[in-house]
């Protein structure tokens, strides 16, 4: 349970990360930003990995069902819209509230799913665990409100109107983006288990199980995500944005991006696996948790809470202590069930 826990909490530091280098990119759009990272991040990553680290890499993905593979790619695609939104709610609201909208829908939704495909644990384990999902929650409540507090201390020094309307539309879009996304806990709950198998055959060790099972949910969410970009950037005419003398940097801090997401990804993978029974859940309450501080912490130390009233830093800490107290329970519940 340890190694589980401790790689869930690796992965929710890189996912957390992940977005900050956004802030450091140069004479981009939205769109050049993250066109270029969902390309890299969906597409290049994934092969690079799977091609380098997985012995036997066409045969063990020959190996999975069409019927797994079809709900992998199904709830796979969803995910890729999902984190495409979530990208669209961060650009809108700032990291701290665009992680805990986004965040907090998806650990009520995900967190749960895996129970459809896995089945329920003892109920002991299975009330616990509800109990430590409801004080997360709680907290990304807390945080979600901060953040609003915060944008209204920054609304009475701008234009009042346009603020508010930014900020309700950032929202939208991080919830309808969580609903999204929870497709990730479905299809790495059904297709882990073959995948492993798999992987096992060909005498991989356990972990490249995890880069496998990512390389699909990633190559099926570009189906949707690669395109989507493509038409923003020619509809915006925005293609000569990447002629810019910043390229190489801005290549450097989407390549890093890129680098984060996927890898928090396999390694939340190999965290659940590492968990058991209750891995799917409980990896990911710890995994979301873990992203969301964060990214409150990386908005705190970049700034946008500079403008913040006392009101809005203490529904912030008081939430950041909310999610630690239900990942201790999340973690206890998981150790019952061991």
């Amino acid at each position: 349970m340890t190694a589980g826990i401790i790689w869930a909490v690796v992965a929710g530091i890189m996912l957390g990360l992940y977005a900050l280098p956004e802030k450091f990119t140069k004479n981009f759009e939205f769109e050049n930003t993250w066109g270029m990272m969902f390309f890299i991040n969906l597409l290049i990553v994934p092969l690079l990995a799977g091609f380098v680290l997985v012995g036997d890499f066409t045969t063990v993905l020959g190996a999975i069902p069409s019927d797994v593979l079809l709900k992998m790619a199904f709830a796979s695609l969803l995910w890729g819209v999902g984190v495409m939104m979530w990208g669209k709610a961060i650009d809108y609201i700032g990291l701290s509230l665009g992680f805990s909208i986004f965040i907090g829908t998806v650990i009520l939704v995900g967190s749960l799913l895996p129970f459809l495909v896995d089945g329920l644990p003892p109920n002991n384990v299975f009330i616990t665990i509800l109990g430590g999902i409801a004080v997360v929650l709680l907290g990304v409540l807390f945080n979600g409100r901060a953040g609003l507090v915060r944008e209204a201390d920054e609304a009475a020094k701008k234009d009042k109107v346009s603020e508010k309307k930014s900020v309700g539309t950032g929202i939208s879009i991080a919830v309808i983006g969580g609903l999204l996304a929870t497709g990730f806990s479905y299809a790495n709950a059904a297709g882990r288990p073959i995948i492993h198998e798999a992987s096992q055959a060909a005498g991989n060790p356990e972990w490249v199980t995890a880069v496998v099972v990512i390389f699909v949910i990633y190559v099926a969410g570009a189906l949707f995500v690669i395109p989507y970009f493509i038409y923003q950037l020619s509809q915006k005419g925005l293609w000569s944005k990447f002629k810019t003398s910043n390229i190489v940097n801005n290549i450097g801090m989407t390549t890093t991006m890129a680098v984060l997401n996927f890898a928090a990804s396999a390694a939340f993978a190999f965290a659940a696996f590492q968990l058991g029974q209750a891995g799917n859940t409980v990896g990911y309450a710890i995994f979301n948790t873990v992203c969301v501080a964060v990214a409150i912490i990386s908005g705190l130390v970049t700034g946008e809470w500079k403008n913040a009233s006392g009101k809005a830093t203490r529904f912030l800490y008081t939430g950041l202590a909310a999610m630690v107290i239900g990942v201790i329970i999340i973690a206890l519940g998981n150790g019952m069930a061991g």
